[in-house]
């Protein structure tokens, strides 16, 4: 999208913004003077307690989707299961693995539990052997047994000096279908206790999880209500112990009990990703002053609209930065990527090379004379030749290459998963492409010629020094003439 046109896009922003608002305070002052007692309690009751509980939970899934998305990629992932299918062997490449896992994608811990010899691998070596009589193991030889391809529960984590941590096991199975080990990784609970710290003091309201038992699983550092906290019990917490024998087993459940001369009311939701209760609890001993009512409804609704301009400023922000990236990686004469496109785009497929064991064979290539065609016809020639010959050298190569312009008359191509032999035959297809190409301006055609300097990937190559190779291949080819191609390192 041109610049221009994005930016008179952005221009009724400002106008919406403060329709918005505007609407938002007109609400705020409407529901202040129409509140009463009953309404407020019902509102507490049937809409607050619930919405708190419902974006609680919410967050909790969101900061879980990214785990499951890395335990997900992790059970696919062919060197995993290479590994362990060639006999489990070498374990410091399971465990480089793993840490490579936490290091990239910043989990709080990385594992693989192999079924066919129950070890339990981590970043840091070989954990233990599983076993089905150890109550701390039952996770494993339970998920075997699941239908679903994988779980999320909350255990001590051994690697990390038994914390508490949110784990996302995955099952792993090999190309045949069957079950060889779980994966996953580990989620630490810092995050919910900040997430819940947060809520707190947002909503003026206590928040906490406890599991079926009634023990105390997870609260905010100070716990939100005098004798919360983890590890404690809810049957030595006044006024909620009764009641742990009516929580719900699914969906939310709201509750009243009186604590400390004040009525609380308690909305409880099950998680059944975790097997816990939520538990958001919000007592009346301030909630009638109007004033205080008044600016908490008013809170609500601007932190509302805050973040829905905050949605909106994201989306117009995310807007101009891909047009920026675009520009920064594109070239403007040809459309193709340009050097820093490259950069990009040639660090994957050696990646993929590597890891895959296929060849790569870089080409770098020249038009030759080129300065004298700009000399003799003019840059407005030169351009019209470089535009035309990128397309036709971008239409000549398969989908799977990569062609970019390096600077200048200079183009760099990629041909991956192609040895030395098919990548001559290629090369051969551009020098005729180029001489065989007339290109008319001005009223008179344009002919050229390439040279091509071609080198293939080395084990111990980096990018800099295949490129330099395919440069000295092309210095050989001038030197030798023009209109031909050299091969460095063959």
């Amino acid at each position: 999208m041109p610049i221009a046109q994005s930016v008179r896009l952005s221009r009724p922003l400002p106008l919406i913004l403060l329709l918005l608002l505007g609407a938002g305070f007109l609400v705020t002052t409407l529901l202040s003077y129409q509140a009463s007692r009953t309404a407020l309690r019902d509102s507490i009751v049937h809409t607050e307690l619930p919405l708190t509980s419902d974006t609680v939970y919410s967050e909790i899934q969101k900061d879980l989707i990214r785990p499951i998305l890395i335990s997900s990629m992790m059970a696919r992932d062919t060197f995993v299961r290479d590994w362990v299918l060639a006999g489990e062997r070498d374990v410091s490449q399971m465990t480089r693995y793993l840490a490579e896992i936490m290091e990239q994608y910043g989990a709080y811990t990385a594992f693989f539990v192999s079924d066919r010899s129950h070890v339990y691998y981590q970043a840091k070596g070989v954990l233990k052997r599983v076993s089905p009589q150890e109550p701390r193991d039952r996770w494993y030889f339970n998920l075997r047994q699941m239908n679903e391809p994988y779980e999320i529960n909350a255990d001590l984590d051994m690697a990390n000096d038994d914390r508490m941590t949110f784990f996302i096991n995955y099952k792993v199975f090999d190309y045949a279908g069957s079950f060889i080990g779980a994966t996953g990784v580990g989620l630490s609970v810092e995050a919910a206790v900040a997430l819940i710290d947060r809520y707190q003091q947002r909503y003026d309201r206590a928040v906490f999880f406890a599991n079926r038992a009634g023990e105390i699983t997870l609260s905010g550092r100070d716990g939100g209500l005098p004798g919360i906290g983890s590890g404690r019990s809810l049957r030595d917490v006044p006024g909620i112990g009764e009641l742990i024998g009516r929580l719900p087993t699914h969906d939310s459940q709201s509750f009243e009990y009186e604590r400390d001369g004040y009525t609380h009311f308690l909305n409880v939701r099950y998680i059944p990703e975790l097997d816990w209760y939520l538990f958001v609890d919000k007592h009346e001993g301030r909630m009638f002053d109007d004033i205080r009512r008044a600016l908490r409804v008013n809170l609500l609704v601007c932190a509302l609209v805050v973040l829905l301009v905050i949605v909106l400023v994201g989306l117009v922000l995310r807007r101009h930065q891909r047009h920026i990236a675009a520009m920064a990686t594109t070239d403007v004469l040809t459309s193709l990527p340009n050097r820093r496109g490259f950069q990009l785009l040639a660090g994957q497929a050696l990646q993929e090379a590597r890891r895959e064991q296929s060849p790569l064979t870089a080409v770098l290539l020249d038009l030759d004379h080129f300065k004298q065609l700009n000399d003799s016809r003019g840059h407005l020639a030169g351009d019209e030749v470089l535009r035309r010959f990128s397309a036709d050298l971008r239409d000549a190569l398969r989908q799977s290459d990569i062609v970019c312009r390096w600077g200048g008359e200079e183009f760099i191509v990629l041909f991956k998963d192609t040895d030395l032999p098919v990548a001559r035959q290629l090369a051969e297809k551009i020098r005729q492409l180029a001489e065989h190409a007339r290109y008319p301006f001005d009223g008179q055609d344009i002919s050229l010629s390439v040279s091509l300097g071609l080198t293939r990937l080395r084990p111990d190559d980096s990018l800099d020094s295949l490129i330099a190779r395919a440069d000295r291949a092309l210095y050989r080819a001038k030197q030798s003439g023009r209109n031909r191609f050299c091969v460095e390192g063959d």
